[in-house]
């Protein structure tokens, strides 16, 4: 078994927009990136508040201004670059951050269990 697992390639994330992303086969919780430039910032698709996913439409997690992420059930926001929830029902927790590694070749790599 490999120790990452590919999630996308930076490419397919637009610049300053976010993506969704399915969990390991057999998860029932996805993962989520957000691109800043040539950074990418993955979390688990997952509200510290209920555990409720993020988006209610798909790839939707940021707000009209792409500076903050929101969940779209409770309103809360979180910053992106390290998933710290600043308003809402779980101000002061965070987003499960995923470690993520962008290879020479525009490949996203995060951990092979990253959102079991």
């Amino acid at each position: 078994m490999s120790d990452e697992r590919l999630l996308c390639r930076l490419e397919d994330i637009v610049d300053g927009q976010s993506k969704g992303f399915p969990g390991p086969d057999g998860s029932f919780i996805g993962l989520f990136a957000v691109r800043q430039g040539e950074a990418v910032h993955v979390f688990v698709n997952s509200c510290p508040h209920i555990g409720v996913p993020l988006d209610m439409v798909p790839d939707r997690f940021l707000d009209g201004r792409g500076r903050m992420i929101v969940c779209a059930v409770h309103g809360a926001c979180f910053r992106i670059q390290d998933g710290f929830c600043t308003t809402g029902p779980c101000a002061g927790d965070s987003l499960e951050q995923v470690p993520a590694r962008i290879d020479g070749q525009g490949r996203v790599w995060v951990p092979p269990d990253a959102g079991a």
